[in-house]
């Protein structure tokens, strides 16, 4: 019942972290405009993500161009761009996958391939969260080097955006619910191997016959 409840709470962690990696990956303010200096105008905000980059008025009004050009990006954005895909869909996979394999459903069949299902979506949770997680620092990390840097100028300076933290937090969760997942089954396998099923020893009945005759009955 413990490890059935576990399997149903690191589930709910993956579908936050799915639901998040997904926001994370279309949301355009990856980075925002840092509000520094004193030539800045205030009443535009800019912000750029991975597909498009928008600008926001104080009218209300707000528009966004798509990055048509993949080859003109730099080569952290294209990273980006291909490592979120690949873990929204490894954490799709993963929630197909143990949806089958956790105890608190009838899928899947007998109790060992139910096992070998949750392990396998842990692993792809896991991926999924490692997958997350590089392009959010990686991105984290140009973005600091570029506000650091003093020959750029304050106006094209940036600020981590809210997509940045929502990957970063995706990750986490996706990381926490395979590591669940895995543990949860591998402490299964591992109870049965220290305690293996107790073999009984019947006595053949070919030795109790051979008992049964005395050696006085031979001449």
């Amino acid at each position: 019942m413990v490890s059935a409840s576990l399997q149903f709470f690191a589930f709910i962690l993956a579908l936050f972290g799915v639901f998040g990696d997904i926001a994370a990956t279309l949301l355009p303010n990856w980075k925002v405009n840092a509000d520094v200096g004193s030539n800045i105008i205030t009443a535009i905000t800019q912000m750029q993500g991975l597909w498009m980059d928008c600008t926001w008025y104080s009218t209300g009004m707000f528009s966004c161009t798509l990055k048509y050009s993949i080859l003109s990006l730099p080569i952290y954005i294209q990273a980006a761009r291909s490592t979120m895909v690949l873990s929204c869909i490894l954490s799709a996979f993963g929630i197909c996958i143990t949806t089958v394999g956790m105890k608190c459903t009838r899928l899947g069949g007998d109790t060992d391939s139910k096992n070998n299902a949750c392990f396998a979506g842990g692993i792809c949770f896991i991926l999924a969260g490692i997958f997350g997680l590089v392009p959010t620092c990686w991105y984290t990390r140009e973005i600091i080097s570029n506000f650091l840097d003093q020959t750029i100028p304050e106006s094209s300076k940036h600020e981590p955006g809210g997509a940045v933290y929502t990957g970063f937090i995706s990750a986490g969760f996706l990381l926490i619910a395979g590591v669940i997942f895995c543990s949860s089954c591998f402490k299964r396998q591992q109870g049965a191997w220290i305690y293996p099923p107790k073999q009984h020893h019947f006595p053949s009945t070919e030795q109790e016959s051979n008992a049964g005759y005395s050696l006085k009955d031979y001449v």
